[in-house]
């Protein structure tokens, strides 16, 4: 039988691998930009807007959620995705940022909830980079990476947490069709 101090010696170890394996895989993830599922959401069904290849929740469905995004960088990497802005489209309720609808020709985005970061970004323009163009573009709304299901989010699952969800505008003045979907892309802070 082990002595009452290396008992103790090896509890104390234990405790800091545990402490060591929870602060490194923390730094990992932040090192290397990677954001993980906070939770899951279970679906909803509802009237849904299919336009801009909207995909719609599913009654029971479990969707992931997410509260962060990956860093953001000079070029960070994303998904470019369809999305409308006006009303009666796919995107649900007016823009976040201000509250108003904007055309499809706008160049106007929403980002996953960890980039939107409470609105920090709103109104101001980010860079994109795709098909050897560059546009710039202002963040109007929050593509919503945490809820969804609802008539707000046009009964839409959250959103991935790297995709920036884009008017047709964004799409066309990067030479891209709307009906490629999702497009590897750079973005930045302009």
């Amino acid at each position: 039988m082990p002595s009452t101090n290396s008992s103790f010696l090896l509890l104390i170890s234990l405790q800091i691998l545990l402490s060591l394996t929870s602060l490194n895989r923390a730094a990992i993830r932040i090192l290397i930009g990677t954001c993980h599922a906070s939770g899951f959401l279970t679906g909803k069904a509802g009237f849904c807007t299919t336009q801009n290849y909207a995909s719609c929740c599913q009654t029971g469905e479990l969707y992931p959620q997410y509260r962060c995004s990956p860093a953001v960088t000079n070029t960070t990497n994303a998904k470019l995705d369809v999305g409308g802005f006006s009303q009666g489209s796919d995107g649900g309720a007016a823009a976040e940022c201000d509250g108003n609808f904007h055309s499809d020709n706008d160049l106007v985005v929403a980002l996953p909830t960890g980039w939107y970061n409470g609105g920090s970004r709103c109104l101001k323009k980010i860079r994109i980079n795709g098909n050897g163009k560059s546009v710039l573009a202002k963040v109007v709304d929050e593509c919503d990476s945490v809820n969804g299901c609802t008539a707000d989010q046009n009964y839409e699952p959250p959103c991935p947490p790297d995709v920036i969800n884009a008017s047709p505008g964004v799409w066309n003045a990067l030479g891209i069709p709307t009906s490629k979907m999702e497009v590897p892309i750079t973005w930045s802070d302009a």
